[in-house]
Order: structure tokens, then sequence, then C-alpha cells
């Protein structure tokens, strides 16, 4: 009688074509839909620099047989509209917002994660069910309290308001990765005789890169797109780009040479803050599959 033999069964003259012909097909594939999902952004940014004659008679594709209707002047008007400040606006709202989040939850992830105190489990799971919380039931009772403490209309308001709301999903993001660090790590540094804040801050933290670089280009493109906290908390002389597009719409509704470079301008610098640390984004996306 034949012994069996061990290993995976031959495979077919097809399976075989599918193998050779699939990574490459795959690749293809891919690079496609990313060429597909950037076309919206090439006809944004082509109708910011067309004449607006030309985005009134015209679709925009039309422009690579008619090279003469690019022009800046969209651009020259945006910044001519005021638009400068909402931009200022919201970069001094989402840097602090996204900085404080950081490194609040980070503190906060690490006790949870590594420090022993009273009520730590119950305590962590009333801020996992503050995920669950939507903003829209607490711009009522927040704005009320704004008022009355003078800062409702404020850039500092604005800031507040994402902190609070940013800070369940941090510690519950980082504090999962926290716990997953090796603790031969931690109590090696006890014994050199380093405290809490030491260890957080030269052994947990730098570990975390990918995880924090992952929180943080959430956090930043939640606030930089974010538009209902600033409607309601932002005055018109501290609103950010969102509330200052909506502005234009509802004023000018074909107001498309305000309304496509702002659009462009809104656009291209979280684009450019995930390109830049997709690296970090793709590692701390995958940090919790392979622990």
């Amino acid at each position: 009688m034949t012994a069996p033999t061990l290993g995976a069964p031959p495979r077919s003259t097809l399976g075989r074509i599918v193998d050779r012909v699939g990574g490459g097909v795959v690749q293809v594939l891919l690079v496609l839909i990313g060429i597909f999902w950037l076309v919206p952004t090439l006809g944004l940014f082509v109708v910011s620099i067309r004449q607006e004659a030309a985005n009134n008679s015209s679709g925009w594709w039309t422009v690579f047989t008619k090279p003469a209707e690019l022009t800046l002047s969209s651009y020259s008007s945006l910044l001519s509209s005021g638009f400068t400040s909402s931009f200022w606006n919201t970069v001094l709202i989402a840097l602090p917002s996204t900085i404080l989040v950081i490194g609040i939850a980070a503190m906060a992830a690490y006790a949870f994660a590594w420090m022993e105190f009273p009520g730590r489990d119950a305590l962590f799971l009333v801020v996992v069910a503050l995920l669950v919380v939507p903003i829209q039931i607490a711009l009522i009772p927040i704005a009320k309290m704004y008022g009355a403490l003078g800062i409702f209309g404020s850039i500092p308001g604005v800031v507040l308001f994402h902190v609070a709301f940013g800070l369940p999903f941090a510690i519950f993001l980082l504090r999962n990765f926290f716990a997953g660090i090796p603790a031969s790590l931690l109590e090696a540094a006890r014994m050199d005789g380093a405290g809490e804040w030491k260890i957080f801050s030269t052994v947990v933290f730098p570990l975390a890169k990918p995880a924090v670089a992952s929180l943080g280009i959430f956090q930043f493109l939640w606030v930089w797109n974010d538009l209902l906290v600033a409607l309601v908390f932002a005055n018109t002389e501290n609103q950010p780009m969102t509330k200052a597009l909506q502005s234009q719409m509802r004023q000018f509704g074909t107001n498309v040479d305000i309304l496509a470079p702002g659009a462009f301008l809104s656009l291209i610098i979280p684009l450019i803050l995930f390109f830049a640390f997709q690296r970090y984004f793709v590692q701390g996306m995958l940090s919790g599959s392979v622990k």
C-alpha cells in the first residue's frame, strides 16, 4: 500500500496561470482604482484654475483642448475675499486640537494600561461608553456653558470641544496599543530606577509612534473637515475654512471662482499630510493585527 504524499496538492495549469498573472493584475487594478479616485480631485483643481465663464459653459475636461482657459485669477479673488484669515483659523483650531488629544490621551492610555489605581477598569468602561455619545446631544448644553464662561464663538471654545470629543477614541486606541508592549521592557526600566514618567516618555511613547501617527491623522482630518462644530461655536471672526465656504454657498450659489479654489486648498493640506505620514499610518493600522 502506497503511503499518502504529504504537502499541498498539485495545482492545475489554470491555477498556475492565475498565480503568475494574479500579482500583476492586482497591481494594475489597484493603480486604476487609485487613478479613478483621484479624478474628482483633478477635476476640482482644473475648475479652480479655469476662467469662470469657461466653467459655466463647459466641463472641466475640455481644458485639455483649450489650455488658454487656465488662469490664477480665482485664487487672487479667493485671497482678497478674506479666506486667508479662515485658513489660519483652521490651522489654529486643528493643530492644538490634535496635539492636546495626543498628549492627554497618551498619558491616560498609559495609566489605564500599566498603572494600578482604584476604579481603573470601571473608569475605562466609562471612557469606552463615551464613544457612542453623539456630538449633537452636547451642542446646546455646551453652548450654554460656553456662554456662561464667555468663550462662546472663540477659537479656544472650538478647540476644547474637539479635544473633549476626540479623547475617548484616542484613549481607547492608544490603551490597546500600549497594552501590547512587552511587560519585560517596563520591568527592566523599573529595575534601572526609572519612574512612571521616565518609562512613559522614553520607553512607551517612542514605541507608539505608528499608533500616535494614525491617531494624529484621524484627529487632524476630523477637525480640519469639521463643519457642524464650527457652525455652532465659531463666530464670523474665528470661522474656519469649512464655515467660510458654506457661507459663500449660501450667499452666492454659483460662485464657483471662490468655492473651487477654496475647496481645493482645504483638500490639499490633508492630502499632503496623509502622504507624508502614510508609512506610520499603515504600521499603526496593522499593529493591532500582529500582536
